[in-house]
């Protein structure tokens, strides 16, 4: 019995799976996230355990006492500070804070972050999050011992020890991405110093084991591993097993992501595209990264007063795109913009742009974003030669042929289940507890596959290009 906690933005949820990966059982746990300044975006950690402790003592309640390893998933970048005691020291600092783009800029001036890190160092990043909190918040800084990942404090709070993965680190912009471990150099260009870097591990690899009180409390067998596990969209490639150079998937979440497996290291930072570490040894991956997919559809839904589901039901087949365009930066944009200041826009509205023609219009912009993503990937010499398709927007087959139309590439949908990031995790459980490898993350099986619509193609060419000279136009105004 195999268990993956994956820590979102929104909530916390548990997958337990036994050796043959059947999932037995799930459980979530909701978290806020508190705004207190424009820009600012920023979670107790303590509400991280709290939802642990839900999650735990529900999953309890089918039993624990075979359980054998636990993986651990989560959101990346976040900056979360311990004193000498590990006391929290402030709110993490999350991923979708922006408040450190001038710190971000500053440390990207700085060639070595490119050359070692291989990305861009952006806003998100943690960092950057350190020099703000350097010139901000001195009295604060001057206490930091250790800076952990958002799941990394839960893996304190289970094992006791201060350990981060490969994959999660990798998004630090501390990480010489190449050699998978901590740089010297880039810590001592954003004023940090190793000792306060928790231990390196790989993905699969076990980080610690659970605490006896932990064990005791929620029924557990004593000795449980916790493997190393792996920031979200890593532990979401090894839940949908795009491991191998050539596999792919795009995730329609809250986000948008274009990740690929890569078998080496190729970084091109200019490109915004995210090369990271995979969960797995000696394996790499990179993302296109955009920050509004989903929730570009939920926002639009507020407007419209109508729900997601209601406003892509009746769209009917693929259409081409259409006069009124839209651009997805409602809270900025990174791959291939690298953009914290830009914002999102309607435009080309017409008498005759009803409900449908401006849903339609969210969902193509999306769309051409990820192509966008898709473009940046290329540049580096990457390939997709499969692509899978997960998250909640992936349930409109409208949206999915739109995607599979715009890039030329077949859409693939898995059976119903979730292959996310805390089936990853589980899956990351299962390595570090048998010694088993790369082969446990196999590809789910195929529900559907979405084809292009060839006689659409040419339009949607011509919709991007459109989209691009939008793109252009906005960028001049922000």
């Amino acid at each position: 019995m195999y268990l993956g906690l994956d820590l979102g933005t929104s909530g916390l949820k548990g997958i337990l799976i036994d050796g043959d990966q059947k999932v037995l059982a799930e459980a979530t746990a909701p978290l806020t996230v508190s705004r207190p300044q424009e820009g600012w975006s920023e979670q107790a950690p303590a509400d991280w355990i709290g939802a642990a402790e839900k999650v735990l003592a529900e999953l309890a309640g089918f039993g624990l006492g075979q359980l054998r390893g636990i993986g651990l998933s989560g959101q990346m970048h976040g900056a979360t500070l311990l004193d000498a005691s590990d006391d929290v020291l402030r709110p993490c600092i999350l991923w979708n804070d922006t408040r450190s783009h001038v710190e971000a800029a500053e440390l990207d001036a700085n060639p070595i972050f490119r050359a070692l890190s291989g990305n861009i160092v952006f806003p998100g990043f943690t960092a950057p999050k350190l020099c703000w909190v350097a010139r901000h918040e001195p009295e604060i800084f001057a206490r930091v011992a250790k800076v952990l990942l958002p799941k990394d404090y839960l893996r304190l709070w289970l094992t006791g020890e201060h350990v981060a993965e490969m994959s999660d680190a990798a998004g630090t912009a501390w990480l010489d991405v190449g050699r998978r471990d901590w740089s010297e150099d880039l810590l001592k260009a954003s004023c940090m110093r190793r000792d306060q870097m928790p231990r390196l591990v790989e993905g699969s690899e076990v980080s610690g084991q659970i605490r006896a009180e932990l064990a005791a409390r929620f029924g557990m067998p004593a000795g449980v591993v916790v493997a190393g596990g792996g920031g979200d969209n890593a532990a979401s490639g090894i839940g949908v097993g795009v491991v191998k150079a050539g596999q792919a998937f795009v995730s329609l979440g809250t986000s948008g992501v274009l990740f690929a497996a890569n078998d080496g290291y190729q970084p091109d930072a200019a490109t915004a595209v995210h090369t990271f570490c995979h969960a797995l040894p000696g394996t790499w991956h990179q993302m296109g990264v955009i920050l509004a997919a989903t929730d570009a559809l939920n926002w639009f839904s507020r407007i419209a007063g109508a729900s997601p589901k209601e406003l892509t039901a009746g769209l009917g087949p693929l259409q081409a795109p259409g006069k009124t365009r839209f651009l997805p930066y409602l809270g900025g944009e990174r791959t291939p913009l690298n953009d914290a200041a830009i914002r999102g826009a309607f435009i080309g509205l017409e008498h005759a742009t009803d409900r449908a023609a401006a849903t339609r219009a969210v969902l193509e912009g999306v769309t051409f974003a990820i192509r966008d993503c898709r473009d940046a990937l290329a540049a580096t010499g990457t390939k997709i030669e499969s692509l899978l398709a997960v998250g909640g927007g992936s349930k409109s087959t409208y949206w999915c042929q739109a995607i599979a139309t715009a890039l030329g590439t077949p859409v693939s949908l898995p059976v119903a289940g979730d292959f996310g990031g805390a089936f990853g995790a589980a899956r990351l459980a299962l390595m570090a507890a048998t010694g088993a490898g790369a082969e446990v993350a196999s590809q789910p099986v195929i529900s559907a596959v979405i084809e292009p619509v060839s006689a659409l193609s040419s339009a949607f060419d011509e919709g991007h290009a459109r989209y691009r000279a939008a793109q252009a136009a906005i960028r001049g105004l922000t």
